[in-house]
């Protein structure tokens, strides 16, 4: 099972065909296989060595997919970085996975420099934009002219694929290792589950470096489809894009498709193109998705459940579900079924299968189970256990198979489709002077499905403001993961006997009334 492989088939039966669209730059499957193979020798040029990582600071992009495949044919492992990180968050990922080679774009090229100050094992910058290069960088375009194209490497099976970065709940980063295997696999198993086939044009709207478009890559080349894509998301260029290029499919996580609804726009836009929009990586009200049938009548609708450590669709709530009323109705608010290529398992603390109905921890198994965590053995054993990835996520399984998500195990929030530890948030807020202790918790939040919430309890004699919190918190990290708004309290946060910090008792009063503890 490789990677390059699907690369290979498509190439092979539709050469001629159109494989990426961005901007005013096209190429056919053969052009992009040709790319990748010169892209792969200029990579190992430079010292690229069987299993070194590449890292990737980069909007979106057709030298994105360029760089997917190039990185595994020539035997490394891709590392896609989160393009709202701080240089910090950056230079942290790339000093813990070892990488020497970063790639950045127009968006990132200021950045290099305060990464590469904190990343001294950083050895080569590559520059992947349409300026003008910036001192110090290699020309992306140059490298591949001068190159020869190379042989596949051959990696497969489970030789490294990649290593993507999550939020950590000792408030560092933790590398996820996924496989060729777990893209391969789970590349079949959504193209069947996402309704991909020849023809299909995808458009990436979403942030590549997100795993959650990152599915599309492999689901998309297995049909030899067509990639589109845009730099960036906003409500208007994503309706641009799709009157202008005509895609079957996209992925609009809830808060970009809420955005896009709420669009002046949307109105004078022809969206009819649109065969499916799926979403994830968090749930959507009833109300949107009722309104999302208004909006786009001639597209069906699918939800998407997982995470990275799943490759990362665990569940899939399938086109026919999404209806108010006859006999399938009533599993709106569902996660959905197993896919195709998984096992799934409510179990108990001591990991035992409950009945149907009864809440317990999700738990998933199959070949898109991910390899572990980068360098952190003791964190992989907890999280798998006996082959099963333990989620963190509590919910149940009605008698047909459907989970219905309940909680969130982990200390972990999710706000406009990004996970945010509260962890990272708690380990930034502890820097300021002024601050003696934190507790950071999700709350409901209508336009970004939780929103992150610090509790803070001040130093005796000390004084900061709201807005001192945050500002404070942006210098450290990602805009996403920083207080959307902070609550100063002087008694003591609620206890557990083992002296932890009762977050559950602390979200109470903000979700009181909700049909569930998580957007």
């Amino acid at each position: 099972m490789q990677i390059s492989s699907a690369l290979r088939r498509a190439a092979q039966v539709n050469p001629t065909t159109t494989a990426t669209v961005h901007a005013d730059r096209s190429q056919t499957w053969e052009a992009l296989l040709n790319r990748v193979e010169k892209l792969a020798g200029a990579l190992q040029k430079l010292g690229m060595k069987p299993n070194d990582r590449v890292a990737l600071l980069s909007l979106n992009s057709d030298r994105f997919i360029e760089y997917f495949f190039a990185t595994v044919w020539g035997g490394g492992a891709m590392m896609p970085m989160n393009i709202r990180w701080s240089p910090a968050e950056c230079a942290y990922a790339i000093n813990d996975a070892g990488a020497e080679i970063l790639i950045v774009d127009d968006a990132f090229a200021k950045a290099a420099a305060p990464i590469q100050e904190k990343a001294k094992g950083l050895k080569t910058l590559i520059f992947c934009g349409d300026g003008d290069t910036p001192e110090g960088m290699l020309n992306y375009e140059e490298i591949i002219a001068a190159a020869d194209p190379v042989e596949d490497a051959g990696r497969s099976g489970d030789d490294l694929a990649g290593i993507f970065y999550t939020g950590g709940t000792t408030g560092f980063p933790k590398g996820v290792m996924l496989s060729h295997t777990n893209f391969y696999v789970g590349g079949l198993s959504n193209a069947q589950e996402l309704g991909v086939r020849d023809g299909t044009v995808y458009l990436h709207a979403a942030p590549m470096f997100h795993i959650a478009d990152l599915l599309w890559f492999m689901a998309v080349t297995f049909v030899s489809g067509t990639h589109v894509s845009i730099p960036s998301f906003t409500p208007d260029a994503t309706l641009e894009a799709i009157e202008t290029h005509r895609p079957s499919h996209i992925l609009l996580v809830p808060v970009m498709l809420q955005m896009v609804m709420a669009s002046p726009k949307l109105a004078e836009t022809d969206v009819s193109s649109l065969e499916l929009i799926a979403y994830g990586a968090s749930p959507i009200t009833q109300a949107a998705l009722e309104n999302g049938f208004k909006c786009f009548p001639k597209a069906k609708f699918l939800q998407a459940f997982g995470q990275t450590e799943l490759s990362p669709v665990a569940t899939v709530l399938a086109t026919d579900y999404h209806v108010v009323e006859g006999p399938k109705a009533g599993k709106l608010r569902s996660a959905g079924r197993a896919t195709r290529c998984v096992e799934i398992r409510v179990v108990d603390d001591d990991g035992n299968e409950l009945p149907r109905g009864e809440v317990g921890e999700i738990t998933v198994k199959g070949p898109i189970t991910m390899l572990g965590y980068w360098q952190k053995p003791d964190v992989t054993a907890k999280t798998i256990r006996n082959g099963w990835v333990h989620t963190g996520d509590a919910g149940y399984m009605d008698d047909e198979g459907f989970i219905f998500l309940m909680d969130r195990l982990k200390d972990m929030i999710v706000s406009g489709g990004e996970n945010v530890y509260s962890a990272e948030v708690e380990n930034a807020i502890g820097q300021h002077p002024a601050v003696a202790t934190s507790a950071v918790i999700g709350i409901p939040s209508e336009q970004w499905g939780e929103a992150v919430h610090a509790l803070v309890i001040l130093k005796p004699g000390a004084e900061a403001t709201e807005q001192e919190i945050k500002d404070h918190c942006h210098e450290l990290i990602a805009g996403y993961k920083c207080p959307r708004s902070v609550e100063f309290r002087t008694e003591a946060f609620p206890l557990s006997g083992a002296n932890k910090v009762l977050k559950t008792e602390l979200r109470k009063p903000y979700w009181e009334g909700q049909d569930r503890q998580i957007a």
